[in-house]
């Protein structure tokens, strides 16, 4: 008589703790991805950028234009003669500090965000066509990309300014024409390594015009690149609109651009009456470009696949 087969079957305890195992290693995966996560950045670019600039009329607590005669150059709040009223200080006509920083990410923002979509749009269609056709669209359009780049920014910003007036518009102008052609190389440097896939010469072959060639199979793969340039070219904006409005090429008065602030207390930041004034905003430039940068970088390592490290 045969021996009968007597594999005892696997317990039901332990075949839930073997279904769980993958979920677990998911979850400890996870964990470890949120740990690389740039935490002080983003939390840092939430309170200082984003949540003031969205909810400045809430969150300031006086007017940003109007100041006091009888207040003026008040410390901040830790200091002698400072009071709860104006934590930050106020600034030579007595205007509260911490309220035109708060107004003024709102103008950063705008600003950043207006330019870096619309430089984004220009440069990634243009980049995109030199790529995918390449001959003599590829080298007029990269001709327009070299003059671009050689344009000093300041210069063309003061010309703008003395023949149309400081403006805000004026400012996106003057970053648009420079930013452009930056998305414009890297989108025709990865369109000339995408365009030659195979997915492309089945997408070719099949048919498909150029247009849907180049934005629905060629677009989502350097789209990537592009979110990567645009977030870390948000310090870079904000640090050119504030150099511009501190030349009095930017953002016109009385709009509490940081650059502008900066721009009201140099004179005062060697001493001890008012160095407040130019200093808190030129703090608040620097851990916003700092935020951005970092968490720029952390994106990059995150979406692009060359920097992972198996």
């Amino acid at each position: 008589m045969a021996a009968e087969d007597r594999t005892s079957p696997v317990p039901a305890a332990a075949q839930d703790t073997e279904a769980l195992q993958p979920e677990r290693s998911r979850l400890s995966l996870g964990l470890s991805e949120m740990r690389r996560l740039p935490w002080f950045p983003v939390v840092v670019l939430l309170v200082v950028l984003v949540i003031p600039a969205v909810f400045a009329n809430q969150i300031a607590p006086h007017d940003p234009t109007r100041g006091s005669l009888s207040s003026r150059l008040q410390p901040p709040v830790w200091q002698e003669g400072g009071n709860s009223e104006h934590l930050l200080g106020t600034d030579k006509v007595g205007r509260d500090i911490l309220t035109r920083i708060i107004y003024g990410s709102r103008i950063s923002v705008i600003i950043a965000l207006i330019a870096i979509v619309v430089s984004g749009i220009i440069g990634t269609a243009l980049g995109i066509t030199a790529g995918y056709w390449g001959g003599w669209v590829d080298a007029l359009i990269m001709r327009l990309v070299d003059i671009s780049l050689s344009i000093p920014i300041i210069l063309l910003g003061l010309v703008l300014v003395a023949a149309l007036g400081p403006r805000t518009s004026t400012v996106i102008g003057v970053i648009v024409v420079l930013l452009w052609s930056r998305y414009a190389r890297l989108a025709r440097g990865e369109t000339l390594a995408v365009r030659v896939q195979d997915f492309v010469s089945r997408a070719q072959v099949a048919g498909s015009g150029h247009i849907r060639i180049m934005f629905k199979h060629i677009l989502p793969n350097v789209f990537n690149s592009l979110v990567v340039l645009a977030t870390l070219q948000v310090g870079f904006v904000i640090i050119l609109e504030s150099t511009l409005s501190f030349l009095g090429a930017g953002v016109p008065r009385p709009n509490p651009a940081w650059g502008l602030m900066v721009a009201d207390g140099r004179e005062l930041v060697a001493s001890e009456k008012g160095w407040w004034v130019s200093l808190l905003p030129g703090m608040a430039i620097m851990l916003v470009v700092l935020s951005m940068n970092l968490l720029g970088d952390w994106l990059r390592d995150r979406l692009d696949p060359k920097q992972r490290q198996v």
